[in-house]
């Protein structure tokens, strides 16, 4: 069986002790493909080096919402930039997020709203943080969508009725290491949304799937992910694996 990583920060300096044997450690969990989303200006570089260094390894280009600051145009300016010189997988990682800043909610729909019209001029796709801010993320994308935007709702940890209006979008949800948290509700809501419309991620180094929760995550724990929706959508694990692979290739076709 392989697997792939549709959103793993495996180039911050969390990996860079030991970088090569968590790769290893990928490589025998069958995953073969890691999709890298990036930060802002200072992710770049060595999102880029990896990407050139791992064939496994590729690149995102966008602005996370996180670092949406007053002078954001500065680095849409630069975002711009590398998605004219090059192509990449899908604008990424972009959204919303209402967890740590509230203040800079204006801002961060200004930015989410250029990125993605920006991947609809290039045919590309998006990928999307909503952290506490998922209903307020789909009514932002309801006047963006059309049938040929897609990408993936990063993390997803709502309710069924969320997941329903995402896939009515034409997104897919990225389902990570929370599937396997106690408390976390997806036990609940997976079963009712057909397989067909998820893709597994991790999310390295957060968010790290039971048994290491609270230690670094990386992408070589993908099979626990898997292991975990497979139980809950009664399917094997060969079954959810070409069904996630399948969808994860079908986001990312330009490449």
């Amino acid at each position: 069986m392989t697997w792939i990583d549709t959103h793993a920060h495996i180039y911050l300096p969390e990996f860079d002790t030991d970088r090569q044997a968590v790769l290893a450690r990928c490589r025998e969990a069958g995953i073969t493909k890691i999709y890298m989303p990036n930060i802002d200006h200072t992710s770049i570089d060595a999102m880029l080096k990896l990407e050139s260094d791992e064939t496994a390894c590729v690149a995102m280009m966008g602005l996370h919402p996180c670092s949406v600051k007053k002078d954001f145009e500065k680095e849409l300016y630069r975002v711009e930039d590398w998605i004219n010189k090059r192509k990449f997988a899908a604008l990424g990682e972009i959204g919303t997020d209402l967890y740590w800043d509230k203040t800079l909610w204006p801002q961060q729909q200004e930015a989410f709203k250029i990125q993605v019209q920006w991947a609809k001029q290039r045919n590309l796709p998006v990928v999307i943080h909503c952290r506490e801010s998922i209903d307020q993320t789909i009514e932002l994308l309801k006047p963006l969508a059309d049938k040929k935007l897609t990408g993936i709702f990063h993390c997803f940890s709502g309710n069924a009725d969320q997941a329903k209006k995402i896939i009515e979008l034409n997104f897919f949800l990225g389902i990570g290491g929370v599937v396997t948290f106690k408390n976390s509700g997806l036990d609940k809501v997976l079963p009712e949304v057909e397989a067909q419309y998820f893709v597994l991620e991790t999310d390295s180094p957060y968010l790290a799937p039971v048994p290491h929760r609270g230690k670094r995550n990386e992408p070589g724990y993908i099979p626990l992910i898997a292991q975990k929706i497979a139980e809950l959508k009664k399917i094997s694990l060969e079954q959810l694996s070409e069904i996630t692979n399948r969808n994860s290739e079908k986001i990312f076709s330009m490449l």
